[in-house]
């Protein structure tokens, strides 16, 4: 098994702190970013069959291009560097949210929505106050997955000037011989951000849902 250079880490260690960052700064762009889109398109569709499957099969088809060949195409219009990192990374988390979302708009129950209306609410105040509250779980849901999905993806920045972990597996990995060290250093960094993500995104939704606490006791 080849050998790991401490030493390496420790001389490196505030490279690796600044990519790290970097990392930490395109997954939150990609995720703001691909909020902003996906979720007033899911409000949009959430009660129209066709326009949700048409959103639902662009997000999809957005996902299954290979993420090299994204950011490639995207080049020509936002040049080299984090730019298209973060619109790539944004279109491919897409699918998880808006997917997430009207799954969790159309599993209010009618007779909550009724209610509200009943009670004089507007249909704007009825999706502010119940339904994106009720549905806030499965939004949750489609956050955490792209969230997770986005920070390994994004590894693949650095092939596009993007910054973040890639380089260290790419650039100092990679590129010199398969050296190990850097390859490891970033897979674990890799991993780590994305359960720590995972986890403050569990806890966040644990604190904005007391009443999903309540129905499980």
């Amino acid at each position: 098994m080849p050998e790991i250079r401490w030493d390496w880490l420790q001389r490196h260690a505030d490279d690796i702190q600044i990519m790290t960052v970097q990392h930490l700064e395109i997954t939150g762009l990609s995720m703001a970013l691909a909020l902003a889109v996906a979720l007033p398109v899911a409000v949009a569709v959430r009660n129209r069959r066709v326009p949700f499957a048409v959103a639902a099969g662009v997000a999809d088809v957005l996902y299954t291009i290979p993420s090299l060949a994204l950011f490639a195409l995207l080049l020509p219009y936002t040049d080299i560097g984090r730019t298209p990192a973060v619109i790539g990374l944004a279109a491919y988390a897409l699918s998880m949210i808006v997917r997430n979302t009207v799954v969790g708009l159309r599993g209010v129950p009618a007779v909550v929505r009724d209610a509200a209306v009943g009670q004089g609410l507007t249909p704007r105040q009825v999706l502010v106050r119940v339904e994106l509250p009720l549905a806030l779980p499965a939004i949750m849901t489609g956050v955490r997955l792209a969230t997770v999905s986005t920070v390994g993806i994004a590894t693949v920045a650095a092939f596009v000037g993007g910054g973040g972990l890639g380089e260290l597996i790419w650039d100092k990995g990679i590129q010199r011989e398969m050296f190990l060290t850097p390859i490891l250093a970033g897979t674990v960094l890799t991993t780590a951000l994305a359960i720590a993500l995972d986890a403050l995104l569990a806890g966040a939704q644990w604190l904005l849902t007391p009443w999903a606490r309540r129905g499980r006791t």
